[in-house]
């Protein structure tokens, strides 16, 4: 069967704690030149052979070794390294991962992938002749290909005990060719995607992006403020997601509570609408490529702050909050400043009439796109919970999500942007 260029796909390479892992460096090499993309996770056994740097550096992504967010590891990385992947490699796979992969058992990064991973799935496996005989590791593997579960190898040679049998970890070239055998079978519209994929992530690789996110912070008193239900948790995301692919991102994000995504070139915190104007006018000037706008800024704020804490006492039964315009920073701030060629990404929060109003958004503020979004619907919300978009350019909707985990929102948008510029 033919087979689709492999830089459609996105490889996970797992390695556990065998002599062979060393094997694995190679074979990552091969998977990159051979046009994959490729990112590794290892078990703690594997990281006392090679080390997680040695990796990092072949895959150009970090690796997820530890699930406590430790060392190059973010707490929910074995979730978002599976959604990833297309293809799932165990290379080499132990007796002890061939038994923890049949009976569920998920006590360390490798283990949990595999029960978070649900696209197709390659072991090499890898160990002691006498091991590799055993009935409970045939057993296991019988289990394994039952579910369909492929294996390539072992085959029969030198053995780091010092005998020739069978156990030993299939070469790197033949586990390269293993996985181009699964992917051409992969169906026609994962390699769709694939491709758009792929097609993305070359796109994203040194393009300077702004990204703003979370919500601002009004002041009415030193104690009292005006805000609104943003979290950050989409624009940290799609700051995360656009380093990943190699963008060089500044963020600019009101005051929340969330971790700062690993390899950003610049982050600055702000709190109030005019703060976060001041930001996006000196990021402009750096003449980034572009700028998506993910905050929810105040439209309006208090007049006049007052210096002190207000006592109810002095308000009586009544409270009436004097209230001033917020500069708009896409209607104002972004086209007195925008640098050539700046493309604009805009979000609308509507609970009506969602598309109509975000059309008539990006068309007012002439933005190039614009993301549509209902928080109240079903399979939305605020935080840490899936949600569901629309993004539009100036002809209308060209593409309508599902309901995802933020996370994955954030890389199907880049994804959708970056086809929508190249096509």
């Amino acid at each position: 069967m033919a087979t689709d260029s492999p830089a459609s796909f996105r490889v996970l390479l797992m390695v556990t704690g065998g002599i062979a892992a060393y094997k694995s460096c190679f074979l990552a090499r091969l998977l990159q030149q051979a046009g994959f993309a490729v990112k590794a996770a290892m078990t703690p056994a594997a990281t006392r052979f090679v080390g997680p740097v040695t990796l990092q550096a072949l895959t150009g992504h970090p690796v997820a070794t530890d699930l406590w967010g430790e060392g190059q590891s973010e707490p929910l990385d074995h979730i978002e390294y599976a959604r990833w992947a297309d293809v799932v490699v165990v290379a080499p796979a132990t007796a002890d991962i061939l038994a923890k992969a049949a009976c569920g058992i998920a006590d360390d990064m490798v283990s949990t992938l595999l029960l978070a991973c649900d696209g197709p799935l390659l072991m090499a496996p890898a160990m002691n002749d006498a091991m590799w005989a055993h009935p409970a590791v045939q057993a296991n593997v019988a289990t394994l290909a039952g579910r369909g579960v492929e294996m390539v190898g072992p085959g029969s040679g030198h053995l780091a005990c010092g005998t020739t049998a069978p156990g030993r970890m299939s070469e790197p070239e033949e586990i390269l060719a293993a996985v181009r055998r699964i992917v051409a079978d992969l169906p026609s519209e994962a390699r769709a995607v694939g491709t758009e994929a792929a097609a993305a992530q070359d796109y994203w690789r040194g393009r300077r992006v702004v990204i703003t996110a979370g919500p601002t912070h009004e002041p009415i008193d030193p104690v009292r403020y005006i805000a609104n239900h943003s979290t950050g948790h989409m624009g940290f995301a799609l700051a995360g997601e656009a380093a990943r692919r190699g963008a060089v991102v500044t963020l600019i994000c009101g005051p929340v509570e969330l971790p700062v995504p690993r390899g950003l070139a610049k982050v600055q915190r702000v709190t109030t609408a005019r703060e976060m104007a001041a930001a996006v006018t000196e990021a402009l000037s750096a003449d980034p490529q572009w700028l998506v706008m993910a905050a929810a800024v105040a439209d309006f704020a208090p007049e006049t702050p007052a210096a002190g804490k207000i006592k109810k006492e002095e308000l009586g039964t009544g409270w009436s909050l004097q209230m001033r315009r917020n500069p708009d920073i896409l209607g104002e701030i972004v086209p007195a400043h925008a640098p050539a060629g700046l493309k604009v990404v805009g979000f609308a929060l509507e609970t009506s009439e969602v598309q109509e109003r975000a059309l008539a958004k990006l068309q007012a503020k002439n933005m190039d796109f614009i993301v549509a979004n209902n928080p109240t619907a079903e399979g939305s919300g605020f935080g840490a919970v899936d949600h569901e978009v629309l993004l539009l350019d100036g002809t209308g909707v060209i593409w309508r999500s599902a309901s995802l985990p933020k996370p994955e929102l954030a890389a199907l948008l880049l994804q959708k942007l970056a086809a929508a510029e190249v096509s």
